[in-house]
């Protein structure tokens, strides 16, 4: 058995192929006890993002992985294929550390990967699809990243897609203190695009969402105001930047309901980012004139434009990732002979426990003490030795050589030489 990490991200796969695999979170419990149900897997673990959904794994080689992800997803056959990345044991170590440590980020460095991997380990350990070796590569995943961003500058080269979404709507409206500000949705992503808009001071703010008591909670820490999803569509005209990003399956802005917001404001124009996977605005309403419409991989493109990647942090963390990799390793292949050696502890444990007996009744039958522990020694002594000894006196030529070479290095001989 060994690890595997099988997934597809924004560097393999478009959008439209990421949000038709993408898992919403109330599902993964389900899937993954689906997953360990279906298939020869030990472990497994599912992160699921805006940019990627990855499924590591501990067991035989995944096999046929890719095609529960396509019948869970109802997803033809080999749609994903072109897409797929299948990382075994070294690579996806490295992988995992990469990813926590926003090396493989769609804007490097930014820091919610490493949230959002805890969230899979957690919702893993629910459904009790977390053994012993996934939980201690994600223990080490969580300790290398933390490093990462202690002892490098990874970090400080991060533009959020937050950050980006004010930049490009500097680029639609002169002014964006003159712009009313709705936003979708009330989790972490939509928290930070909050932070970096109410920096610019718009006109107003207000925070549509599914529960009114979430909403109105993020709405009180930014002078907001809080509706419910209900409300929002006859309210849309209002609004001149719209952010959304929510965990809905199905688009919650439609063309149709667009174009009527669009009237409605006498074609004076909409700026939209959306940032959620799936998306929640219908792909066709960017056909509309008036409406300037924005996913996560035009926002990509932008923070590539104005990053200045230091390749100094890259390359020490690269450095960092590699050493703690080899780290790993070692002690997953401990693992392998862990077996081994609890069948050695267990034959010599037999073989003190019978010359313990015999002591016992030595010394019962009144054998002097110093007697019994001289017999006890010896008796030890010899049936320790007596499988390597026999080992020895039965093998072959060649064979004889290997074992005296592997005995001389397990007993630490003297160099006969």
């Amino acid at each position: 058995m060994s690890l595997y990490a099988l997934g597809l991200n924004h560097a393999t796969a478009p959008l439209d192929v990421r949000e038709r695999v993408a898992f919403a979170q109330e599902s993964l419990g389900h899937a993954l006890r689906d997953l360990l149900g279906r298939r020869q897997v030990k472990e497994a673990a599912i992160l699921s993002t805006c940019n990627r959904t990855e499924v590591y794994i501990h067991g035989p080689e995944p096999q046929g992985v890719a095609q529960w992800l396509e019948d869970f997803h109802q997803v033809p056959k080999d749609t994903l294929t072109p897409y797929l990345y299948l990382l075994p044991r070294e690579k996806a170590v490295t992988h995992a550390f990469r990813v926590a440590s926003g090396l493989d980020s769609m804007v490097l460095g930014e820091p919610q990967i490493l949230g959002q991997m805890k969230q899979a380990v957690r919702h893993a350990e629910s459904a009790g699809t977390l053994g012993l070796v996934l939980n201690r590569l994600f223990q080490r995943t969580f300790a290398v990243a933390k490093d990462v961003r202690t002892h490098t500058d990874i970090g400080s080269a991060s533009i959020s897609m937050a950050a980006a979404s004010v930049k490009l709507a500097e680029r639609i409206f002169p002014s964006i203190s003159n712009q009313k500000l709705l936003l979708i949705g009330a989790g972490e992503m939509i928290d930070l695009t909050a932070t970096h808009f109410a920096a610019k001071k718009p006109k107003s703010i207000t925070i549509a969402n599914r529960t009114m008591e979430r909403g109105r909670q993020l709405a009180e820490r930014f002078g907001a105001e809080a509706i419910t999803l209900n409300e929002m569509p006859d309210r849309l005209p209002e609004f001149d930047i719209i952010v959304t990003c929510t965990a809905s399956t199905l688009p919650i802005l439609g063309k149709g309901l667009l174009e009527r917001a669009i009237k409605a404001r006498r074609h004076e124009p909409m700026f939209i980012v959306d940032l959620a996977v799936p998306r929640d605005v219908e792909r066709e309403a960017a056909e509309l004139d008036d409406v300037f419409l924005y996913g996560i991989d035009d926002l990509a493109n932008i923070v590539k434009d104005n990053l200045q990647i230091r390749k100094e942090a890259v390359a020490q963390a690269e450095e960092m990732i590699a050493e703690q990799t080899r780290s790993f390793l070692h002690w997953l292949e401990g693992r392998a002979v862990v077996p081994t050696i609890s069948a050695i502890h267990g034959h010599h444990e037999a073989l003190r426990s019978a010359e313990l007996d015999r002591a016992k009744k030595l010394l019962a039958n009144g054998t002097p003490p110093e007697q019994v522990l001289d017999l006890l020694a010896r008796g030890l002594t010899n049936k320790f030795l007596h499988a390597p000894t026999q080992a020895l006196n039965q093998a072959g030529e060649a064979e004889r050589a290997e074992l005296v070479a592997l005995f001389e290095r397990i007993y630490r001989l003297p160099d006969r030489h």
